[in-house]
């Protein structure tokens, strides 16, 4: 990776999405799909932090202008994988003489992504595994793609972010990237959770092989599965069966272990034949603080009650107000839009409706933001939280949400 080209590569993409945002503020008619379109060339090809952040913004869907939204999805299934000579190399570096330690190696990967890509390996005794291999450079790069990053993410300021909360995201990015090049932390995150879930009968994590990993490369016996995405048209029964799987989960992890997977893309989730949820990736797993948890759901507790008072007292707890004036029309909006996943009995999270307002909501979120912020320590846990969220929106999951929160909320109300 030539550094001097990618910094004047992702310039050069930040001074296109500039222009697009200063010509819609304006009041002018930004070509959306076309920026997006060369978002995901630009970023498919230089892969790292900026990719990542890319993605990120793509799992807010509801935020997006949807030909927006689309093109930057795409990153997240669709982009370009490193040529194989490149990848080689990181494998030779890690492993010496390949023929020696595999059969086979499948040069053509399964999987890309913004920090490494998956590729298929046999060994000589016959065992399918799968390697992820970090892109070669990439560290070496971090630190001068995450100062871009930063400058991008000054844009922000257009839509009245103040700098504050933009450099709290930013920090947050610049951890969990930095933790996300330590694969030997993502070897002992899988073992972690196969001990925890080992008597969970509708997960599969995939088993890390110590001795074949190493800083750069991560080494895992192969789990067949038919990812999350592809999972939209499939049957009803095995949707719904992913889907309470999947709110287990998080449930489970936030509230019993206090973590959370913070990388919830469609990507890392699959079904296996036998209808369980697999979890492949645990590069990102972020401690959930109890003090976090216990304010989130005062604010959910305010928000079900409808009260826009308790939800303003809500987020000044919080931190996520600032300025004078409580936005109370905006409260009572919010509410209104979800309380209804909330209601007593199943919810269905393929009705468009809740989606709807919830989109509706959207830019008047925006015009808000001189007074209204999301809270600098919680943005990582909220952004993972709303992927876990579209997640099972694309399962058309249906739930009894009421029956999973009222024993917290009432927790946390003693």
């Amino acid at each position: 990776m030539r550094e001097k080209g990618r910094t004047r590569r992702l310039i050069g993409l930040g001074a296109r999405t500039g222009g697009a945002l200063l010509k819609n503020r304006l009041g002018g008619q930004a070509d959306w799909r076309a920026l997006g379109e060369a978002l995901f060339e630009g970023l498919s090809e230089l892969k790292g932090p900026a990719m990542k952040l890319a993605q990120i913004v793509s799992q807010w869907d509801d935020i997006l202008p949807p030909d927006l939204a689309d093109e930057l999805a795409r990153l997240q299934r669709q982009a370009e994988p490193m040529p194989w000579p490149r990848i080689r190399e990181a494998l030779v570096l890690q492993y010496g003489d390949l023929d020696t330690v595999f059969r086979d190696i499948e040069e053509r990967p399964f999987a890309s992504a913004s920090m490494g890509q998956v590729h298929r390996a046999v060994t000589h005794g016959g065992e399918t595994l799968v390697l992820k291999v970090q892109y070669p450079g990439l560290a070496e790069v971090l630190e001068t793609d995450l100062f871009q990053v930063r400058r991008l993410m000054r844009l922000g300021r257009w839509f009245k972010v103040p700098q504050s909360r933009l450099d709290a995201l930013f920090e947050e990015l610049a951890t969990s990237l930095r933790e996300e090049l330590d694969y030997l932390a993502e070897a002992e995150a899988l073992a972690r959770y196969r001990e925890r879930y080992r008597d969970v009968e509708n997960l599969v994590i995939p088993e890390p092989l110590p001795a074949l990993c190493g800083p750069h490369v991560l080494a895992m016996r192969y789990v067949e599965g038919t990812p999350l995405r592809e999972l939209e048209g499939t049957d009803d029964e095995r949707r719904q069966k992913i889907a309470t799987a999947l709110a287990d989960w998080i449930t489970a992890e936030l509230f019993t272990h206090g973590e959370l997977h913070a990388d919830p893309h469609a990507g890392n989730f699959a079904a296996d034949e036998q209808g369980r949820l697999v979890i492949y990736d645990l590069g990102a797993v972020i401690a959930v603080p109890k003090a976090s948890l216990d304010s989130m759901l005062q604010l959910l507790d305010a928000t079900l009650a409808q009260d826009p008072m308790a939800m303003d007292q809500a987020m000044l707890k919080m931190g996520g107000r600032q300025g004078h004036g409580a936005p109370l029309a905006l409260y009572r909006e919010a509410a209104e839009a979800v309380s209804p996943l909330f209601a007593p009995g199943e919810q269905d999270f393929s009705d468009v409706r809740v989606h709807r307002r919830l989109r509706e909501l959207s830019p008047k979120v925006w015009a808000a933001m001189d007074r209204l912020q999301p809270p600098a320590d919680t943005l990582l846990l909220s952004r993972a939280l709303n992927g876990h969220y579209w997640n099972l929106v694309r399962l058309k999951a249906r739930l009894n949400m009421a029956e999973r929160t009222g024993p917290l909320l009432a927790r946390a109300r003693g």
